[in-house]
């Protein structure tokens, strides 16, 4: 071929090129409109939406740009509308499968998130994806891929946020019945990937004035942003969840580490200033935390999520490193199911450190206590939910020189002493009484009849005089069986903690209540603030015993019409039996009075038991019978026909 025939081809090849690309350009408005509008009628076919526009089109080559746009779902309020929008793109990033947003320019954003009785114009938001082509095996691995996932997620985040934009006039709402929450931003603005605005929240009456910063980095894969004001509060919180969270600054950042293989590395900070919190599970009083950190490292395989070692959470003068992992495994029988970890391990460090940072309202009794020395903590918890039985649990706070200068709120000393005891029946105060010779009921130790001593030991914590406080392995037991029925049936309460819960507590369960019922504990068994002989003596003095019924002196008389130290075998261990469930006595007897067959069992067991700690002998026990129990006392008056006497 000659130099001049291949000079021709150039120039019509080239001329064709520019032929083709001149129609493309020309005609792009139109191939815009074909390609959204064939995307519009899937979104409305498949999720019941009438989705409308006033103009599409392409300015120049790479910026879109749509004016009056509508969503109404099908029979329900107006989701979206929008007055104008130009987005810029990377048209090169595009070439290469990677949409990246240059520069936005929007105003006239309204949301409105709708619901009335159970009907809500964002339910098909939450309809599960249909695709009936995803049927292999790899295309199901890579629907649960928390990596696959999480990239995916990233990748939208950074590809969608420009570097430069302003937006004006948003107005975002939610409204459910009565209640109505709406975010109104007047203009956003977003300069060389740094944004500033300002946000007026109206919640029900509560008007809030929020101010936002940050930084948005694609290229680098790094996110910030700061939210303050004054006594800020969350709003939503306390209607979704019965809570109010408030705090006078919020600071979040997030980046992107370089993924290793299959794993993907996120890396970010949370730090929050001034922060209140209440709900009722948690605790009765609003929770004060003056300065908390969240310091992370997030690892994320196919299978699993790991919160690092080196991640640290700090609040007030208190920091430790987590460690979580949670992973969904298969088992043998080639069932999914997760195995979550999660430990702490704090070296030597000054008590201070533990008790000046208390958030105030949490732990009441504690507030203003003062120690010295040092402590040590380790937990452990591994939980396969496929083998529920090999659970591990772990949990030690170590001492080193330790002492309490000075108390605080209360004096964790005082059942050392006589001192008063409120009962409680539903959360309300029903009588108060002094636990010592003041109190005409008050039964000392060594007036109580042995038998009755031991059987409510071995039946509530036979290791009481033994252990300091806690027994590991009965709170592990206790835990798998919450889990086996998914509800919190079993506590693993030891004596010393049933005490600290009646004595220094209020009977609100929640949270904190537990944690502080813990640290009080671990205080007086490891400060021996109370000797044991005297705890256990302050214990058979307050426990319930029957409706109204408190004290080993009332109940020996209540049922048996005796005093404490007179019981014998069957009535002790007939008491032991009922403290976990004292108003409902009841329901161990039949109508005329007679113990039920089905309490023969614990009554064997407690005999058992006693033989061994040689409180009675291998003959007694042949004689422990359910037929030798006899109410005498006024319990009998609960039955009919009346209990005769013998």
């Amino acid at each position: 071929m000659t130099k001049r025939k291949i000079n021709k081809v150039i120039i019509g090849s080239c001329f064709l090129l520019f032929l083709i690309v001149s129609i493309i350009y020309i005609c792009r408005g139109n191939i815009l409109r074909h390609i959204a509008n064939q995307r519009i009628v899937h979104l409305e076919q498949r999720f019941g939406l009438d989705i409308v526009y006033t103009d599409l089109n392409l300015k120049g080559i790479n910026t879109i740009s749509l004016q009056g746009l509508i969503i109404v779902p099908e029979n329900r309020d107006t989701l979206l509308t929008l007055q104008s929008l130009d987005v810029r793109i990377s048209l090169w990033k595009i070439l290469w499968g990677n949409v990246r947003v240059k520069n936005v320019k929007m105003d006239g954003l309204v949301m409105n998130f709708i619901k009335q009785d159970s009907i809500a114009n964002y339910d098909f938001l939450f309809l599960p994806a249909h695709n009936p082509d995803a049927t292999t095996p790899q295309e199901e691995n890579t629907s649960s891929d928390y990596t696959h996932r999480t990239n995916t997620l990233l990748n939208l985040l950074f590809g969608l946020l420009p570097g430069n934009g302003e937006l004006t006039n948003l107005s975002i709402s939610e409204r459910k019945d009565h209640n109505f929450v709406t975010f109104r931003i007047p203009k956003f603005r977003i300069d060389d990937h740094r944004f500033q605005s300002e946000i007026s929240i109206i919640e029900d009456t509560l008007t809030q004035r929020w101010s936002t910063k940050g930084e948005i980095n694609p290229s680098e894969r790094r996110l910030n942003a700061s939210i303050y004001a004054p006594n800020l509060t969350v709003p939503y919180i306390h209607r979704r969840f019965g809570a109010e969270v408030h705090f006078d600054s919020l600071t979040c950042s997030l980046s992107q580490e370089s993924s290793n293989g299959a794993n993907t590395r996120l890396v970010g900070q949370s730090e929050v200033h001034g922060l209140q919190l209440y709900h009722k599970r948690i605790s009765p009083e609003v929770i004060n935390l003056n300065h908390g950190k969240l310091d992370f490292h997030l690892n994320i395989a196919p299978q699993a999520v790991e919160l690092d070692s080196t991640s640290l959470i700090q609040f007030n003068a208190l920091a430790f490193h987590p460690y979580l992992k949670a992973e969904w495994q298969q088992n043998k029988e080639k069932k999914k199911t997760w195995h979550f970890t999660a430990s702490v391990h704090k070296p030597w460090f000054e008590s201070e450190e533990l008790f000046s940072s208390l958030p105030k309202g949490l732990f009441e009794n504690l507030e203003g206590i003062r120690t010295s020395g040092q402590l040590a903590y380790h937990f452990l918890l591994d939980v396969d939910f496929a083998r529920l039985d090999s659970m591990k649990l772990e949990s030690e706070l170590r001492e080193k020189d330790f002492r309490i200068l000075s108390y605080g709120k209360t004096d964790l000393r005082k059942m050392s002493g006589e001192f008063e005891y409120t009962a409680y029946e539903n959360g309300q105060p029903v009588r108060i009484f002094p636990i010592g010779p003041s109190w005409e009921h008050f039964t000392p130790l060594d007036s109580i009849s042995p038998l009755l001593q031991m059987s409510v030991m071995q039946s509530e914590d036979g290791a009481f005089f033994y252990h300091q406080g806690f027994l590991p392995d009965a709170m592990r037991e206790a835990l798998i069986y919450d889990l086996q029925v998914r509800r919190f049936a079993r506590g693993g309460s030891t004596i010393s903690m049933q005490l600290v819960k009646n004595v220094f507590l209020n009977r609100n369960k929640n949270i904190a209540r537990k944690l502080e019922e813990a640290l009080i504990v671990w205080l007086i068994e490891t400060e021996r603030l109370t000797s044991k002989a005297r705890m256990y003596e302050v214990y058979l003095n307050i426990v319930e015993w029957g409706p109204m019924i408190y004290g080993i002196q009332e109940a020996a008389d209540f049922y048996f019409d005796k005093r404490p130290s007179q019981l014998n075998i069957e009535e002790c261990i007939f008491l032991a039996s009922i403290i976990p469930k004292p108003k409902h006595f009841k329901s161990s007897f039949t109508e005329d009075g007679k113990l039920k067959e089905n309490q023969d069992g614990y009554f064997r067991l407690l005999t058992e038991r006693l033989v061994k700690k040689e409180m009675i002998s291998e003959a007694e026990a042949v004689q422990v019978k359910i037929e030798n129990l006899h109410l005498k006392g006024k319990a009998k008056d609960y039955f009919n026909p009346i209990i005769e006497e013998e």
